[in-house]
């Protein structure tokens, strides 16, 4: 097996970089300098696109995933009964918490 050439950074790229690289100069700077900076600079826009494609490639597994997951047959219409029930008591605790510190409370006052 041939191990992967890194690809080749598109000539826009190595246009941007340079220039990164130029406005970025130190006076007393060599070319030599300034190219190794411009060549990291084109390695970091290399591997921010290279994350950039992994993310998008992620989100559209979970897109597709979420889309088989919404398509597959009726037989799981109890998941969503019992989801939605479990999310109005989750919502319902509050209030029912909230309900009874007051009534501690005003109880607490009476007694005084």
């Amino acid at each position: 097996m041939k191990p992967k050439a890194s690809p080749r950074p598109s000539p826009e790229t190595q246009q941007e970089a340079m220039q990164v690289a130029k406005a970025t100069q130190r006076p007393g700077q060599t070319k030599e300098q300034t190219k190794l900076i411009a060549q990291g600079i084109e390695h970091g826009i290399a591997l921010y696109k290279k994350q950039l494609k992994e993310k998008k490639r992620q989100t559209d597994k979970e897109k597709k995933k979420q889309q088989s997951t919404n398509t597959q047959p009726a037989h799981s219409m109890e998941s969503p009964l019992k989801s939605q029930s479990s999310h109005s008591y989750i919502s319902a605790l509050p209030w029912t918490l909230l309900a009874l510190s007051w009534l501690g409370f005003l109880s607490y006052l009476v007694l005084l």
